[in-house]
């Protein structure tokens, strides 16, 4: 699965040819989360509080990169790396 992202020891990705709505998946240490990323609602785990919070916020601002890498993911193409918070 490729990592788009690393902070804080935060990990994003996203599956090539994954199913179902746009998403992705977050993971630090034994926690991990599943979000989509239109709405980004977690649907399935959970980080705690504080690393939700980064997540979150992280998303929030690379919105339209997150979308850019699931369609090339989505097409069996590198969906590239997206710049961690300032």
């Amino acid at each position: 699965m490729p990592e788009l992202c690393r902070f804080r020891g935060i990990v994003i990705q996203i599956y090539y040819s994954d199913h179902a709505r746009p998403h992705f998946h977050a993971r630090h240490n034994e926690h991990s989360v599943t979000v989509g990323i239109n709405d980004l609602v977690p649907y399935k785990g959970s980080l705690p509080s504080r690393d939700w919070r980064l997540v979150r916020a992280w998303a929030i601002a690379r919105r339209h990169e997150l979308l850019e890498a699931w369609e090339r993911a989505s097409l069996k193409q590198d969906p590239g790396k997206i710049d961690p918070l300032d």
